[in-house]
């Protein structure tokens, strides 16, 4: 956890190197392959690895631990390079598994560091959050610090602050992967209407098949390591309406598990 006045950086796709995409495309990874050096000796996180993302598509990657879904999302945030193959995304901010909210910091402040590191005031970063916590549920806590709200409320201030990075392109990495059972379901339900009202292009990756078919547009399985898509798969029920219980959602979470290899 960063020490109280640590100079703190935003993680989000360097501005400096846009990469060209096709018109309809705002993600586009072909063939990537990405290698680790270690003490151990090389360890390839991704082989051939692809996946396409149009204009405001939420593509959910679902895959075994150690698949490389992590390198995946840095991969297209900017903040690895790929050994081989083509990454061209729009510019992307990543919300890492961690809220890593500033334990010094009110949910407002917490909210518009994103503001804060592209120059903004305290109080021009307030104004801009302030509406933005009311409509995510949180307009009595906006002076509240991070220990005195439930991982449920964190984790909606840590999407605020990647949303508040102006991105296209939002990767969400197991953004509710702490979260137990219960508000996990809330939250995704929470997410999912969201997107409906402020549709942004969304790379999220998870371990939860169901919550991949309750989010997602398109789901992506991944191989184990060294990761590639071995699946596609799209639902086409309308988003935010989506319940667990609907036999088309069952039927797609069996096609998802069985290409993941999980018997039933």
């Amino acid at each position: 956890m960063p020490a109280k006045g640590a100079r703190v950086e935003m993680i989000e796709a360097p501005p400096e190197e846009p990469r060209e995409l096709k018109a309809q495309d705002a993600v586009h990874v072909e063939l990537v392959s990405r290698t680790f050096r270690t003490k151990r000796g090389p360890i390839q996180a991704l082989a051939g690895m692809s996946l396409r993302a149009a204009a405001h598509e939420v593509v959910v990657v679902v895959g075994p631990s150690g698949c490389g879904k992590t390198t995946l999302l840095e991969l297209i945030c900017g903040l690895q390079r790929p050994d081989s193959g083509t990454v061209r995304a729009a510019p992307a901010a990543l919300m890492p598994q961690r809220d890593l909210l500033l334990p010094w910091l009110s949910a407002i402040d917490n909210a518009g560091l994103a503001l804060r590191a592209r120059g903004a005031s305290r109080e021009d970063a307030r104004r801009a959050a302030g509406p933005w916590l009311e409509r995510f549920g949180l307009e009595r806590f906006e002076r509240t610090r991070p220990a005195e709200l439930s991982g449920g409320m964190r984790q909606r201030v840590s999407f605020l602050r990647t949303l508040l990075a102006g991105k296209p392109v939002l990767a969400l990495d197991e953004p509710f992967a702490s979260l137990d059972a219960i508000t996990r379901q809330d939250m995704q339900g929470w997410l999912a209407h969201v997107l409906v009202a402020e549709p942004r292009t969304v790379i999220l990756v998870t371990h939860d098949v169901e919550e991949a078919v309750v989010l997602g547009d398109r789901v992506i399985i991944m191989s184990p390591r060294p990761g590639r898509t071995v699946s596609e798969i799209d639902v086409t029920l309308p988003r935010g309406a989506r319940r667990r219980t609907d036999p088309a959602v069952v039927e797609l979470r069996e096609r998802a598990l069985a290409a993941l290899g999980v018997q039933p």
